[in-house]
């Protein structure tokens, strides 16, 4: 909107006020950000902003806006800016408030442009202040003078950087003073409050200003009053102490000294302004604290001596702030001031003593600047220090003992202070200039007094820092200067105090606290301080402490048995029994400095053991002794801490120790000696703390003394004091006592060390087993649903330690006490049903503190009992008995079994020699899976861990690395991580465990939760991918296992998958094994047996070698053409396999040869019994139990094996359909179905039909005779087809078909003579060329006639042969082919009927000149077969009548008969009469010798089997009677006749019978036609 000036000056001649506003807003943003602007642009804004800056009529606002626009101008174009705003400044005349605003807004900003026209500006403002009337005119000249008065300033005092030669500033600072005079005078007394803030804000500057002239000095500084009369106001309170700030620099920058009594009065008036209630502004504190700094310049010491007087009140605000100001003052580090340190100091011990928090803080932080600024002189400074100490102890016991009338403010307070003394002790450099002569030496007093304990990281550092510096001095300087000072009156701790202070204090740095550090370090430099004898020993040894120290805490044991040692020797360097006792003597003052559970407590009785046992005076140790036996309660925990001295003490003095002790039992057991204990109000040992005392000193004692004394002077009493304790009346009891069980078990346990620490292997301890059973009685007696005491731990604890002892217990008893304690601690409730029984947070801390503590101590029992025993067996023995609990369904019993699994097998344990891993790696790899992150880790760990303890080398930060992985609760990563770590480790099982690893993770697969299941797969297979091919000899065991849990997983459909993958796996290395070992399984096979088969077929790594296997198999099992059961099994296998639908192709023919064969020598066959499953099978209500046929199982294999060749294209559907198999397994069809089968061949597979020829040929010549029949079967339908004569070698076939033609067997026979046929279609060559042979063979199966089949199929593969010969080819066989033929059209199989009657027909084309004759009479007496069967049941052999007769009628010359049988397409066999008449008519017509020869041919079809043709004959005979001639009428034999047809009246057949009763009828009246009588 603004982005044109142009535009922007062109809105302004707008009325609109808003959009002016916005205008000059904006303008003011250009104008500043513009360097050049053009001259006429700076014009026009110029008048425009100068007339709205002038315009009344305008919001003040706005004008305020154009005047800020006009001033910015200046910067483009000054003097066009300065003349328009003096234009409107006239002398004698008001000019317009903005006019006066905008001049003293130019003089501010361009002071050194506006200097020259000050003169006459000053001039003319003179001539209008007496005009002035309004307060706003007033208070806009105070505003000017006030700017007029910062410009003339600035150039007084810095005209050097004018441009112009140098002005003179007096006639300035004159015209100033007569204005200032004048507002002074005439507008002060009467000033509106608005007013007095201009005049306030113009007073300093001007005041100012006129210092610099001494004629205006006095006035100048007369007029100060005024200004601090202003204070009471605070809306200008902040602007009063602004100028009075103003002034006060001018005055220290003309060196005016103020007047004391001014001094005074604005020394009070800026104390008041910030010790006034409520909190002055922070902006006016911040001003008034500038204000006394000036001060502290120029007056030092009258300012010090101000807050000295001032301080000496009472009063807390004030008390504060001078503190404040003190502290600001000499932080300023100002010159002047340094030379009032003591002034300084005593100032400060005034307040020494005041009890506010407030007013301490404030001491300390003011003590703090003057350490940091050396504002602490020698000989004073010293009680500032100790100062600082002095307040920390007191706010400490304020805070350890409060009072009840204390306020949590009070409380705050006392924190408060306590912070802030040790900010000042960490801040405190004690090398700043003076500080180490106020420090040393008396900064050690601090050292050894138990209220300054907490000062001790601060402290300690001071004094290293101080000595080291002296050390550093040492270097150039023979003695040192600073730090050899008297203490004077102070007294400083003796050698002995420091030593064992410092000692105690450094046991902290096991903990990591900076004052334990501090204290060794400090040891090291002071070896001096604390005897002369010790430098080189320290020099040694200290520095070996502070390396064990870097880069991570100590061990707090190991720290401390440094130090022990460090005290042993330097007392041994020592060697001075008087220093010692001292030492001890120092040791037990100091023992009330510590409480009784600190670590510093427990080292100082450690450490005054230890001094005791140094000493040389045996006198003064026994005394010693005795004295805290009698005496305990100085020590505070009576029962550690003599136990502990004592103990340490027993390392130099067991029989002193020992010696004191029976004493004092013996002392303990009169009467009176208990009552004086009592009565004196000194609490004794109990027989509880003796017991505990006596297993301290085993544990310390010399091991070469120890054993020689353990069993009469340490075991016996400590089962005396046992045993009395429970007591009662002199009778045993039940004693449920805690702390006596916890006593005794812990002495029990520290006995225990100590003899093993002695490390004598012969020595025999003879209470091992009387102890142990002790441990386990008070283990028994915790309960199991709560985890209230610490005893179950420690008896664990004591049991561990005794079990190393000699002499060695047997395996039961291990395994007992191991089950014992197991069942102990695993079953207790979760961590959190235990903790929430706890009432309190420490409750349930402490109950979580035992529950972890007894799961370690259980730990490491069981990884002692299990790893001391170098035997392997044992060891599995005593790992076994976690089992249950590592397959709990309950998580928290998991969780803690495999913990302590973890436990066990880690940190680098050795395992026996022997010692499996493959069933513990089955047991606990899977659960790297499991619910719980806690498991997996713990299982991962263990898994890592099996293989170390064997030696065996991992990539173990590999598996590290995924082990944390395990953290993640996504399942899917689980189990790809603990997929990953198998791969890994699964390789370095040993070959021989792997049958125990696969036997747990079957196991797994049947009872784990669903995720660990999963990892038992991926384990089991990882496995057997590693080491299938390693797994010959143990093969049939993993198979066995694997059939023996298949029932239980196969109700889990994801383990069933695992299991059978994992069979797979082993076949695709040991097929052939698998393949034995799975056909050894009782038929019929059960549902595991056959989804084992399924699973290795389903597999495309192994299923072609299965299939293999299995041909192999059979080939082998069938190679004396003899079927057994274990061809039958194989059998069953590959119908399992191919059910799954495995590619067949490669192997189908020697597959299907083999299954056709077991189909061939199965038949008829029984299964044997000893074949059946013993499995029993639950019979339904009516079933019957069907006994397995050998066949139909060889039979559905092959079915299936088909299907699937089908659907590989490898064969077609068979044009017998189901019906197929059905002939295949019936002995009597079998040949049929074969057949059958044969042509279901893809015949364009001719490879694959060729193979199978190949494989199937040696059928033909078998020893079994159903093979033989099956081979020539199979092989009699390949003869037809023409593609297999071309590429197979049937040339042989056809000559063992002929051989075959001949045999004894019939149904061999009949499908050699099929194929002898069948060649006719495949190989017309080859009949022709081998006719005479083939002829032969046929022929002679005319004359089967026992066998109407081998008959019907010598009639079939006649007419076949004969349609490729000539009447020469057959002329020497036609006679005896017609002959036969003719026997066989009244046979009753249809079949053989119509081959017959087809055959005759196509006889007649190859009747021969010679045969013509010869054929005609056979067709004479065969034709009334042909008449009678063209009304056959059967309608084909109807139809083929009808042909033959039409071939046959030219042989009798009777074509003319062709008509009659072009009816028959057209007529019903109910009209039969009809046709015979006709057919009679044109017959006797023709040829009444064919009509008689019907005739007489007539009577045997009268009693046919079959109705139609009975009816029929009898119909034909009437049409016969009815046409014969006279002549043959007579020749008839009427009574034969008429008896025949009147017995066929009663035939069953309604249409016999009708036709006998016509027939009688035209029998009848032929013969009165012919006059002939019947």
């Amino acid at each position: 909107m603004f982005g044109d000036v142009n535009l922007t000056l062109g809105m302004l001649n707008k009325e609109d006020v808003i959009s002016k506003e916005d205008i000059y807003s904006h303008l003011i943003s250009v104008i500043q950000n513009t360097d050049i602007l053009d001259d006429a642009i700076v014009q026009q804004l110029i008048y425009y902003t100068s007339k709205d800056m002038r315009d009344e009529n305008l919001p003040r606002e706005l004008r305020m806006l154009a005047g800020e626009v006009l001033v910015s101008l200046a910067a483009h174009d000054f003097n066009s800016v300065m003349y328009e705003v003096q234009s409107y400044f006239r002398i004698l005349e008001l000019p317009n408030e903005f006019v006066v605003l905008a001049l003293a807004e130019l003089a501010t900003s361009y002071v050194s442009q506006t200097t020259p026209f000050m003169m006459m500006t000053l001039l003319t403002m003179q001539t209008m202040l007496r005009l002035t009337e309004d307060d706003k005119m007033k208070q806009t000249f105070c505003i000017a003078l006030e700017k007029f008065s910062k410009a003339i300033y600035k150039y007084v005092n810095h005209w050097r950087d004018f441009p112009y030669p140098k002005l003179d500033a007096n006639r300035l600072s004159d015209k100033i003073f007569m204005l200032f005079r004048y507002i002074m005078e005439k507008w002060a007394p009467t000033a509106s409050p608005m007013n007095t803030l201009a005049l306030v804000k113009a007073h300093g500057p001007t005041v100012s200003l006129l210092l610099h002239r001494e004629d205006f000095c006095e006035f100048a500084l007369n007029q100060v009053p005024w200004l601090l009369n202003q204070y009471g106001n605070k809306e200008i309170d902040f602007h009063i102490t602004q100028s009075l700030k103003q002034i006060l620099t001018a005055a220290v920058l003309y060196d005016i000294g103020l007047p004391r009594a001014l001094k005074k009065s604005i020394f009070v008036n800026l104390l008041h302004q910030i010790c006034r209630v409520p909190e002055p502004p922070l902006e006016n504190e911040i001003e008034v604290s500038s204000c006394f700094l000036i001060l502290a310049h120029s007056n030092p010491a009258e300012l010090v001596e101000f807050f000295d007087e001032q301080i000496r009140s009472n009063n807390e605000a004030i008390r504060m702030k001078i503190l404040t100001l003190l502290r600001s003052a000499v932080n300023a580090e100002e010159p002047k001031l340094r030379n009032h340190i003591i002034s300084i100091e005593k100032t400060v011990k005034v307040i020494m003593n005041d009890l506010s928090p407030k007013i301490r803080i404030s001491t300390l932080l003011l003590i703090q600047t003057m350490c940091e600024k050396s504002y602490i002189e020698a000989r004073e400074g010293w009680p500032l220090i100790d100062y600082i100490f002095s307040q920390f102890a007191t706010s400490s016991r304020k805070l350890e003992k409060p009072v009840k009338t204390n306020s949590l403010e009070d409380e705050m307070g006392e924190k408060s202070v306590q912070e802030t003394s040790l900010q000042v002790l960490k801040t405190l450099d004690p090398l700043v200039i003076g500080m180490p002569q106020v420090l040393w030496p008396r900064i050690l007093t601090f050292v050894v007094p138990e209220e300054y304990t907490g000062t001790l990281d601060h402290l300690l550092n001071i004094i290293r820092i101080l000595i080291m510096a002296e050390e550093r001095k040492k270097h150039n300087v023979p003695e040192s200067t600073a730090l050899v000072i008297s203490p004077g009156a102070v007294k400083l701790p003796s050698p002995q105090q420091l030593l064992a202070r410092l000692l105690v204090i450094s046991m902290l740095a096991s903990l990591g606290k900076l004052c334990g550090a501090s204290a060794i370090g400090l040891l090291k430099i002071v070896p001096e301080m604390i005897h002369p004898k010790l430098r080189d020993l320290w020099k040694m040894r200290i520095p070996e402490l502070l390396q064990a120290m870097e880069g991570k805490n100590a061990s707090m044991v190991l720290w401390e048995t440094m130090l022990l040692q460090l005290l042993k020797e330097s007392l041994w360097k020592i060697n001075d029994v008087a220093w010692t006792i001292q030492l001890s003597q120092d040791f037990n003052q100091q023992m009330s400095s510590y409480s009784n559970t600190s670590i510093e407590k427990k080292f100082l009785w450690k450490a005054l053991g230890t001094t005791l046992a140094s000493c040389q005076d045996i006198d003064f140790v026994s005394s010693q002794i005795k004295e805290f036996l009698i005496a305990p309660s100085q020590l505070g925990d009576q029962r550690q801490g003599t136990a502990s001295i004592l103990g340490c003490c027993a390392e130099n003095h067991l029989d002193t120790v020992l010696k004191v002790l029976k004493t004092f039992q013996d002392e303990e057991k009169f009467f009176m000696n208990r009552c004086k204990s009592i009565f004196s109000g000194k609490k004794s040992l109990t027989k509880t703390d003796v017991i505990a005392i006596y297993g301290s000193v085993a544990l310390h004692a010399p091991k070469r003394q120890l054993l020689t004394r353990l069993h009469h002077d340490i075991v016996a009493p400590v089962l005396y004091l046992y045993g009395q304790c429970t007591q009662v009346l002199g009778m045993s009891v039940i004693n449920k006592d805690m702390d006596l069980q916890m006593s005794f078990t812990r002495s029990i346990t520290e006995i225990g060390i100590a003899i093993q620490d002695a490390e004598d292997q012969g020595f025999q301890f003879s209470y091992k087993e009387m102890l142990i059973s002790q441990m386990l009685d008070f283990i028994r007696d915790e309960p199991l649903d709560s985890l209230a005491s610490p005893v179950r731990w420690k008896a664990l604890i004591a049991i561990r330690y005794l079990s190393k002892l000699k002499p060695q217990l047997p395996l039961n008893d291990h395994l007992n006490i191991i089950e014992e304690n197991i069942r102990r601690l695993l079953p207790l409730p979760s961590l959190e049903k235990l903790i929430s029984q706890g009432e309190t947070d420490n409750d349930k801390e402490h109950i979580n503190f035992l529950y972890e503590r007894s799961m370690d101590a259980l730990s490491k029992l069981l990884r002692t009992m299990m790893w001391d025993d170098t035997n392997a067996e044992n060891c599995q023995e005593m790992f076994n008995l976690l089992r249950m609990w590592l397959v709990s369904p309950k998580e928290w019993e998991r969780e803690r079994a495999f913990q302590i699994t973890a436990k066990i097998l880690t940190n680098d344990i050795e395992a026996p020699e022997n010692f499996k891993i493959g069933s513990l790696l089955g047991l606990l790899a899977p659960h790297s899976c499991d619910t719980l992150p806690t498991i997996r880790q713990a299982a991962a760990s263990s898994t890592i861990a099996l293989f170390c303890m064997k030696g065996i080398h991992l990539e173990v930060e590999r598996l590290q690395n995924l082990q944390e992985g395990l953290e993640c609760d996504d399942v899917q990563v689980q189990i790809k991580i603990s997929s990953k770590i198998a791969k890994i480790v699964c390789k370095f099982i040993p070959t021989d465990e792997i049958q125990m690893f696969l036997e747990e993770t079957l196991d797994g697969l049947e009872s784990l939760n669903p995720m660990c299941m999963k990892a038992c797969g991926v384990w089991m297979i990882a496995a057997l991918k590693e080491h299938g091919a390693s797994l010959e000899h143990q093969l049939l065991e993993i198979l066995s296992t694997i059939h023996h849990h298949m029932p239980v997983l196969r109700q889990k459909e994801e383990s069933f998958q695992f299991m059978l993958e994992a069979i797979s796996q082993i076949s695709s290395f040991h097929m052939n094994a698998v393949v034995v070992s799975l056909l050894q399984k009782p038929l019929p096979f059960d549902r595991d047996t056959k989804t084992l088969w399924k699973a290795l077929a389903e597999n495309p790594a192994s299923s072609g070698k299965l299939i293999r296997a299995l041909i192999d198999k059979l080939q082998t099992r069938l190679e004396d053409d003899i079927a057994g059961i274990d061809a039958i099994a194989v059998a069953c296998a590959v119908y399992e396999v191919l059910s799954t639908g495995v590619p067949v192709t490669a192997l189908y023919p020697e597959l299907f040869t083999l299954l056709l064969k077991l189909v061939s020598c199965t038949l008829g066959q029984k299964m044997p019994t000893s074949a059946f499953s013993n499995r029993r099978h639950v019979m339904q209500q009516g079933e019957r139990q069907q006994v397995p046929d050998p066949c139909r199982l060889s039979t559905a294999t092959l079915k299936c094996l088909q299907a699937q060749a089908m659907r590989e294209g490898l064969a077609k559907e068979s044009d017998e359909g189901e019906n197929v198999w059905t002939l295949l397994s019936n002995p009597d069809t079998h040949h049929i179905g074969v057949c059958a089968l044969a042509r279901s061949m893809a015949v364009w597979q001719h490879g694959i039909i060729l193979d199978i020829m190949e494989h199937l040929l040696p059928s033909l010549t078998s020893s079994s005779e159903n093979y033989r029949i099956t081979g020539t079967a199979f092989f009699s339908e390949l003869m037809k087809e023409p593609i297999l004569w071309k590429h197979g070698n049937l040339r042989d076939v056809l000559i063992l078909m002929d051989q075959s033609a001949w045999d004894s067997n019939a149904t061999l026979r009949q499908m050699a003579i099929h194929g002898l046929g069948n060649t006719a279609s495949g190989a017309p060559h080859k009949v022709k060329k081998h006719k005479q042979i083939i002829l032969e063979s046929i022929i002679r199966g005319l004359y089967h006639l026992a066998r109407t089949d081998v008959v019907c199929e010598s009639l079939k593969a006649l007419k076949k042969i004969l349609n490729l010969l000539t009447d020469r080819d057959v002329s020497f066989y036609f006679k005896e082919i017609v002959l036969q033929t003719r026997t066989f059209f009244e046979d009753e199989q249809d079949d053989v009927r119509l081959t017959a009657i087809i055959l005759f027909e196509n006889l007649a084309s190859l009747t021969g000149r010679q045969w013509k004759t010869f054929f005609a009479e056979e067709i004479k007496k065969s034709m009334i077969s042909f008449l009678l069967h063209l009304w056959d049941p059967n309608p084909k052999i109807g139809a083929a009548c009808r042909d033959v007769l039409i071939t046959c009628f030219p042989f009798l010359g009777l074509q003319e008969l062709y008509g009659v049988l072009d009816h028959l397409l057209d007529q019903d066999l109910l009209r039969a009469r009809d046709f015979y008449r006709q057919f009679c008519m044109k017959l006797a017509k023709k040829n009444q010798d064919i009509l008689w020869i019907l005739h007489t041919h007539s009577f045997t079809f009268f009693t046919s089997n079959w109705e139609m043709i009975r009816s029929a004959a009898v119909k034909l005979t009437d049409a016969i009677v009815l046409n014969l001639t006279s002549q043959y009428v007579e020749l008839l034999g009427r009574e034969q006749l008429t008896t025949r047809l009147q017995a066929l009246q009663l035939d069953p057949c309604i249409s016999v019978q009708r036709a006998a009763e016509a027939a009688l009828q035209t029998l009848l009246r032929r013969c009165k036609e012919t006059s002939i009588p019947l």
